[in-house]
């Protein structure tokens, strides 16, 4: 079996991205959940976010495709602008931090931070890559025609 989930990288205007802490495990990663059957990406993506930090996104791109191979989770990733809300923390999200791609880097597990990344890097294509749950185990790129 397969599921798949959407996640929202917002950014800030000056280049960091929104990190929340989850409360069931404690890891820092974008804002995100499994789609429910019934439910198109988009509106998916923007009941999460909205779910997980309070706000009202815009999405701008999509920025990556990337498989849990333990797990069988499709993760689509998309890069997002805040458009209104406010922060608050709830049964999912324990704490926010706007966090650099070297702060990224630091709080993320390498197979959610590769997410963020690829968001914050703006890659000419989403990016395509499989990961154990921890760490990457392959990576492409789709190259532009």
């Amino acid at each position: 079996m397969h599921s798949v989930s959407v996640s929202g990288v917002i950014l800030d205007g000056q280049g960091r991205a929104l990190l929340i802490q989850r409360r069931d495990n404690g890891h820092w990663e974008a804002p995100g959940g499994v789609l429910e059957r019934d439910e198109d990406i988009i509106s998916g993506l923007l009941r999460e976010v909205r779910e997980e930090t309070g706000l009202e996104v815009v999405p701008h791109a999509m920025t990556g495709v990337y498989k849990n191979m333990t797990r069988g989770i499709i993760a689509l990733v998309f890069r997002c602008e805040a458009v209104g809300g406010e922060l608050s923390v709830n049964d999912e999200a324990r704490a926010f931090r706007w966090a650099t791609a070297d702060e990224v880097r630091d709080l993320a597990t390498e197979a959610y931070a590769v997410r963020v990344l690829d968001a914050i890097h703006a890659l000419p294509s989403p990016a395509v890559r499989a990961h154990d749950g921890v760490c990457i185990t392959a990576d492409r790129a789709l190259l532009p025609r």
